[in-house]
């Protein structure tokens, strides 16, 4: 039984009930010796405990997207067939433009909101640089079907779940599609082809994203693998000024640093509630040495790099979780890299969904200036606020930024 599936919460809804049931019916019916009476209280116990536990659980994964199956959850999952030294560009000295296309079967992606505007589809890709196999879901917008577009090639933004989190999290909790949809029939979002793939490669450790010889290639299979997919199998522009990538929170992490490291495969990221560090997460790979910790850390990269590259950076976050970070950003980048700062106060909430689902229209809106998707000026600010808590001016110019630096003064 799938463990995102609706028959396991119905099962896990109806266990509940029978648990309570069970010692209102039975408590004062039971016979025997007093020891196996008390047993059998215990147990009835036990199990309303348990079975409530469950629901509860199955309710917040179903919301959250954190497990996507029993392999995840129990950590026995490994979708890393080997990891080869790939060298500094990821490449392993392969000839990319030489590889002939591969195509991929789709089907429809399962699971709740998967199948909204217009349906989510997913492929089971076997990376041929990074030898990662795992699954890419891809959400196709509303002009790509139009005839009006038939010769058009479409923006691509990849999607990175946090840690632990399934690829179906953008779909599922974000609503991603659900409310993009709209905004880019009436022309506010450019029509982006968005893609989520897995990022969750190995039992109970987060990649961050980054190559480790011998371990895993996640970089490579994010910024090869994936995009060359896509690109083999839709009308996707090649060109990097077309490519963007967004995450929150371990994910933020991993867009801003792929964007960083790869200005030759990204013009964009997004981060909502991201970190610098490794560190941020304690259970990433990259967090476990020194070297692997500054190899990965997008600060150290954008500070050191011998010609600042040409990137976007959308970094929002409170103060403690993504909006110092965010300043760092700020304050070591060069043009012609640009990075805007979003300031969210407290009352905006935490980290998690509630938080970073307000913040979708805004992020889209602002790629699609960005990414020169837009007749609108260079510059232009979203319309929308990107949460709660401050007026659409301050959060849309940064002054939200300035106000709240100024309050924790």
């Amino acid at each position: 039984m799938s463990l995102t599936g609706t028959p396991f919460l119905y099962t896990a809804v109806v266990l509940s009930v029978v648990a309570l049931i069970l010692p209102l019916v039975l408590w004062s019916r039971m016979r025997g010796p007093k020891a196996v009476r008390a047993a059998a209280r215990v147990l009835m116990l036990l199990f309303a405990q348990a079975t409530a536990v469950t629901l509860i659980f199955v309710m917040v994964n179903n919301q959250n997207n954190l497990y996507d199956n029993w392999a995840d959850l129990l950590g026995t999952g490994n979708h890393v067939q080997q990891a080869a030294n790939l060298g500094r560009d990821g490449t392993g000295g392969m000839a990319l433009r030489r590889l002939p296309k591969v195509r991929q079967e789709f089907t429809a992606a399962d699971g709740p909101a998967m199948h909204a505007a217009g349906g989510v589809r997913v492929t089971q890709l076997r990376g041929r640089v990074s030898g990662v196999d795992a699954e890419v879901y891809v959400w196709l917008p509303p002009q790509y079907g139009e005839p009006a577009y038939r010769d058009h090639r479409f923006p691509v933004v990849e999607l990175l779940p946090g840690y632990p989190g399934s690829a179906k999290a953008w779909f599922g909790s974000l609503k991603v599609h659900e409310q993009l949809e709209p905004l880019m029939r009436s022309g506010r979002v450019a029509p982006f082809i968005l893609v989520a793939p897995r990022t969750n490669l190995l039992a109970g450790t987060d990649t961050g994203c980054a190559n480790v010889p011998g371990t895993v290639n996640a970089d490579s299979w994010l910024s090869i693998d994936v995009p060359r997919m896509v690109s083999d199998n839709f009308r996707a522009a090649a060109a990097p000024a077309n490519w963007a990538v967004a995450g929150y929170s371990a994910g933020a992490h991993c867009a801003v640093k792929l964007a960083v490291a790869h200005p030759d495969r990204y013009r964009a990221a997004i981060s909502l509630s991201g970190y610098n560090d490794p560190i941020g997460e304690r259970n990433s790979l990259t967090a476990q040495s020194v070297p692997l910790r500054e190899r990965n850390n997008p600060y150290l990269l954008l500070r050191k790099a011998h010609v600042p590259p040409r990137i976007a950076l959308y970094l929002s976050g409170e103060s403690g979780d993504g909006y110092q970070a965010a300043v760092a950003l700020e304050q070591v980048a060069k043009a012609p890299t640009t990075v805007h700062v979003v300031f969210l106060p407290r009352s905006a909430g935490g980290h998690n969904m509630a938080l970073w689902r307000p913040q979708v229209p805004s992020v889209f809106e602002w790629l699609t200036v960005n990414m020169g998707q837009s007749h609108l000026r260079s510059g232009a600010t979203p319309r929308e606020p990107s949460s709660a808590g401050s007026t659409r001016a301050a959060l849309a110019s940064g002054t939200a930024s300035r106000a709240g630096a100024a309050r924790k003064r």
